[in-house]
């Protein structure tokens, strides 16, 4: 029987506990994982390789301690996915990785934005979620529409347990929290794995089914949900705690770089 594991324990300590753990297979696993499902999603949504990511396909310190792979794209922003990130960023020998796919739809339809984050601290770490664009304690309907469809594909994962609810340490990030948010810690084991393989086929299948049907925004409000998607967006990406962690191997600044690309600062810049 796997050990308890503490939900509020922080990265740091996970990784004080097991510093150099190789966890290169996981990498191709989860990497797989994610691409796959890029693949089926830009195969509906089209995008193009964005020039802020250029010459970050690949990077790594110069004592290879830490390394990654930035990859940003665009589609219509009027019609489609708006911003797609495709990225990692750790040491796939020593204990820590992030990897993950988030795609942002344009103001044309309000369905949800998608998050896939696989991670290893060196134990296997998972989130996924779906970004509300609507308040949902005041727009029921839109609560009814994409979430609950969704509901007990959350209690069944959150009931596993093999799967241990994950705290995260920032305010913002445990405010970004949807009803159907996947956060957590399990033992790096070949069940886990394909469990959570399954676990995103199916979140993007029914992401993918949302999108197909989706009723167009009315264009007087489309503005107003693009401003509102460009905050989330932000704040999402400079407030995360990961990104303290990241400053220890690479320093503020680099980090900072890193970040705006990977929030679309510039892609951002060219819509407003």
């Amino acid at each position: 029987m796997a050990e308890k594991v503490s939900q509020t324990k922080t990265i740091h300590e996970f990784l004080a506990e097991n510093p150099d753990v190789d966890n290169t297979e996981l990498w191709a696993q989860f990497w797989e994982i994610l691409s796959d499902a890029k693949e089926r999603i830009v195969a509906e949504l089209p995008v193009q390789a964005h020039p802020s990511s250029e010459g970050l396909e690949y990077w790594a310190t110069e004592d290879k301690s830490y390394e990654g792979s930035m990859n940003t794209f665009v589609g219509d922003p009027d019609a489609g996915a708006e911003w797609l990130v495709h990225s990692w960023i750790g040491n796939r020998t020593n204990s820590i990785l992030d990897m993950n796919l988030q795609v942002w739809l344009g103001p044309h339809i309000d369905v949800p934005h998608l998050i896939l984050v696989f991670g290893t601290i060196p134990n296997i770490f998972f989130y996924s979620e779906l970004v509300p664009r609507r308040d949902l304690m005041t727009e029921v309907d839109y609560l009814e529409k994409y979430y609950e469809p969704l509901n007990e594909d959350y209690l069944a994962l959150r009931g596993d347990d093999r799967f241990t609810w994950s705290v995260s340490h920032g305010s913002y990030m445990r405010a970004f929290l949807s009803p159907v948010a996947h956060s957590y810690v399990a033992d790096r084991t070949e069940d886990v794995v394909a469990t959570l393989r399954q676990v995103v086929n199916t979140r993007v299948d029914k992401w993918l089914e949302a999108v197909r049907t989706a009723v167009a925004t009315d264009p007087s409000e489309r503005a107003a949900l693009r401003e509102r998607d460009h905050k989330v967006r932000t704040y999402g990406y400079t407030l995360d705690p990961m990104n303290e962690l990241s400053k220890k191997f690479l320093g503020a600044a680099r980090v900072e770089e890193l970040v705006a690309v990977r929030a679309g600062f510039k892609q951002m810049e060219e819509l407003a």
